[in-house]
């Protein structure tokens, strides 16, 4: 039995004597994640996928399963490649308002440096209509918010762990979306440096 190949638009086999290149998944990846990251989960379809990583339809589902298998996987992808280095941001000596303000900065800075790939394409990936992208945004996040909240209770031996990693999980959601609806970075900086003064005096009375 032949084995299955999975072929582009011009599949056949056979064009002026040459076979087109194998289908890189790879590249489908990072070509998918730019438009997830640009458009939202909900407004990229099958067909503008296809037509971006240059296959059909079958061959879309033959290399990933599905767009929710594909959507997982630029996830994936955004989280090991361009996620903010949030072990190195929390692991200087400063204090612990000095480092979260730094994670602020530095979000606020990140998330504003490409005028299309704005924002945290796991937090914005949080709030799209479908549930199931939803789910799967909120379950990718989630050690991220867990490496906060340690990093918060380390600091912190009042009852306020949960008060403050919320505050901290707040901003940095708030930052991205405002860097989704276009705020000018300087703006955006400003005020992830207002936000983290806050935090002077919830670590200072814990």
């Amino acid at each position: 039995m032949l084995c299955p190949f999975i072929y582009s638009k011009a599949a056949s086999a056979w064009s002026g004597g040459t076979r087109r290149p194998a289908f890189d998944r790879e590249r489908g990846i990072e070509t998918a994640r730019a438009l997830f990251h640009a458009r939202g989960y909900d407004a990229v379809g099958i067909a503008e996928l296809t037509q971006a990583l240059d296959i059909v339809p079958p061959s879309l589902y033959a290399a990933y399963g599905s767009k929710l298998a594909l959507f997982e996987r630029t996830l994936q992808s955004y989280i090991a490649k361009q996620m903010l280095p949030l072990d190195k941001i929390l692991s200087s000596d400063v204090s612990p308002a000095e480092a979260l303000t730094s994670l602020f900065i530095a979000a606020a800075k990140h998330y504003t440096c490409d005028p299309v790939l704005r924002g945290c394409m796991v937090t914005e990936a949080m709030r799209a209509d479908d549930q199931q992208a939803a789910a799967l945004a909120a379950t990718l996040a989630k050690p991220i918010s867990d490496a906060i909240h340690a990093y918060v209770a380390k600091f912190c031996h009042s009852g306020d762990v949960d008060q403050i990693t919320d505050y901290v999980l707040l901003t940095l959601r708030g930052l991205s979306s405002y860097a989704c609806l276009g705020l000018p970075q300087n703006k955006l900086v400003g005020c992830a440096e207002v936000a983290g003064r806050a935090l002077d005096v919830e670590f200072a009375s814990s």
